[in-house]
């Protein structure tokens, strides 16, 4: 299906859950029900399912063991910071697994019982259960949305830690400053089929928990790129964060960073997840991306080293 006659549909259903305060307050309030990874992915895939620190982690992985370094994904999912992971998610992770990766997926608490500052350690948790079996270098972190944002807030927070940054960041259409007060936002906004500034402020309001909504640990736009592995954005032109991820690009590449920016024309949030040409196309590039990742890392473990240079590119 074209992203186009997507659109229509997106703006039906997708939008008037963000487009007052009412329904965003609603979603809010809402039981939280993640979707269990599907029948057929625990069909094709091995599945296991952990309590860490009180919240769930899953992890999916193929069945055929891949030599070492095994290259692992941690995933954090998109939903501004309210919604439960979705069949969307699992579908984008069973796809990581059919290229060979595991992929460890933690279910972080969602506002408004729990907040920014119950992330942290929860993923602590999950990432040095992570080291311990998995050199730094063979992992990605990856998020979708406030997943993505959630990642690189994360992975800054990282040396504070005492902790290596993992290999690679990809962050798809990735929610970065939850303040959304960047005027060039109105412009896309009114294209955006999907998202509406009236309802996130509800969102990021209970996600923030009374910190400023622009404390790095909730706008990771704020904070510091310095010692950041080489990122990977995604995003389209009718995108909400579209701006805000042009401006982490800038800041990003003035930290020091490398950085590959992926833009689609036309592309909506988060659409390297949806089933259209230019998401697939996003997916792919995703997995070569990662591939690069792994032998440069296998490379590096085996003692002749390599570098990726990283160049801007428009899907």
């Amino acid at each position: 299906m074209p992203m186009r006659l997507l659109v229509p549909y997106l703006r039906l259903t997708r939008k008037p859950l963000t487009a007052t305060v009412r329904r965003a307050r609603q979603r809010l309030a809402a039981d939280k029900h993640p979707a269990p990874p599907p029948r057929r992915l625990r069909g094709r895939y091995g599945v296991q399912e952990r309590t860490v620190n009180g919240f769930t982690c899953w992890s999916v992985f193929p069945r055929t063991p891949r030599p070492s370094p095994a290259p692992l994904v941690m995933y954090l999912h998109g939903g501004a910071y309210t919604s439960p992971i979705t069949g969307w998610h699992w579908r984008f992770i069973a796809r990581l697994a059919a290229a060979g990766y595991r992929v460890e997926v933690p279910l972080y608490g969602l506002a408004p019982k729990f907040n920014h500052r119950d992330a942290t350690p929860f993923l602590t948790a999950v990432y040095r259960k992570i080291l311990s079996e998995c050199p730094p270098g063979a992992v990605a972190f990856m998020g979708d949305s406030s997943g993505g944002g959630l990642a690189l807030a994360f992975a800054q927070q990282l040396a504070g830690l005492s902790l290596p940054p993992p290999g690679r960041l990809v962050l798809l259409s990735p929610w970065v400053d939850l303040a959304m007060q960047n005027p060039e936002l109105a412009e896309v906004e009114a294209r955006d089929p999907w998202l509406s500034r009236t309802g996130l402020r509800v969102s990021a309001e209970a996600w923030a928990a009374g910190d400023p909504l622009n404390d790095p640990r909730v706008s990771p736009l704020n904070g510091s790129f310095s010692g950041l592995p080489a990122t990977e954005l995604f995003s389209g032109t009718s995108d909400l964060p579209y701006p805000d991820i042009l401006r982490l690009e800038k800041a990003m590449l003035a930290g020091g960073c490398r950085v590959n920016l992926h833009i689609a024309e036309g592309g909506v949030h988060v659409y390297p997840l949806l089933p259209v040409p230019e998401g697939r196309a996003a997916r792919n590039r995703i997995l070569a991306v990662l591939g690069r990742a792994r032998r440069t890392c296998a490379k590096r473990i085996s003692g002749r080293g390599a570098s990726i240079k990283g160049v801007r590119q428009n899907a």
